[in-house]
């Protein structure tokens, strides 16, 4: 019994918290026609989606972390238009903040 215990703690010890960035966030995206609400969605294994009502659902690609840095892109399909959006920004915390790029 004293083994497994043993074990059990071993493995505890062993893992780590995931990123903050892990979870679900309500963001908003200050665009040039104004300011749009969208949810995004990370999962652990650094996948997940941004959503929204004006843009749809799109999958996260390239999804990094470096300490408190984040980076990830998702393409979005605006009006008919295929958009790539490029998120650098950081997470401290519950507060995440940053920027969308495009070559739009």
């Amino acid at each position: 019994m004293g083994f497994a215990v043993a074990l059990l703690l071993s493995a505890c010890a062993g893992t780590s918290a995931p990123h903050p960035l892990v979870g679900a966030w309500e963001i908003t995206i200050e665009t040039p026609i104004g300011a749009m609400n969208a949810n995004l969605n990370v999962n652990e294994d650094m996948s997940g989606e941004l959503t929204s009502q004006d843009l749809g659902a799109a999958p996260l690609t390239g999804v990094t972390v470096n300490g408190d840095a984040v980076n990830f892109s998702t393409v979005v399909d605006a009006q008919g238009q295929s958009l790539t959006l490029v998120f650098a920004g950081t997470v401290v915390g519950d507060v995440m903040s940053g920027s969308f790029n495009t070559d739009f």
